[in-house]
């Protein structure tokens, strides 16, 4: 079997990514974690600062990737033109213009979605973002493609 289609990635789409990647991490949870129980802090003493540094922590990371988003869209050329993706049996081909990289099934380090996108990591900190809204009606052979080449345990995708 063999699937194919185009995705346009936009500062939404790279917004959610980031903030999917950064908050299933450790440092991700570690600092809302500590976030909260500063609000909790003040809730208990009453001293503004513990609010302040609260509100900074839990808002500033989204904040930051956010305009992270927006610079990397600006300045990363791969995101001005759709690319082109071919799911085969032994591998996703991602072709723009001339240029052209293959992953092997093999070599992808997990699987995972937001409401916005699936999202396959070809390695720790890389992933091709493919938006639902790109996929429309290839969205659930994209999922199917994906589950029958990668282990289960690698695969946590929301339909």
């Amino acid at each position: 079997m063999e699937l194919e289609f185009d995705v346009k990635v936009d500062s939404k789409v790279l917004y959610d990514y980031m903030l999917h990647h950064t908050y299933g991490s450790f440092q991700g949870v570690l600092g809302t974690a500590v976030g909260a129980i500063m609000l909790v802090g003040f809730a208990v003493t009453k001293y503004v600062i513990w609010l302040i540094a609260g509100i900074v922590l839990l808002a500033y990371l989204p904040w930051s990737l956010f305009l992270k988003s927006k610079q990397q869209m600006l300045a990363t050329p791969a995101f001005k033109e759709p690319l082109h993706y071919r799911m085969t049996e032994d591998g996703v081909e991602i072709s723009q213009g001339e240029a052209k990289e293959f992953q092997q099934w093999e070599h992808m380090v997990k699987a995972t979605s937001t409401g916005k996108s699936i999202i396959l990591y070809t390695s720790p900190v890389n992933a091709c973002i493919f938006p639902r809204e790109d996929l429309k009606d290839k969205q659930v052979a994209v999922i199917e493609m994906i589950s029958k080449h990668m282990p289960p345990a690698k695969v946590k995708i929301k339909a």
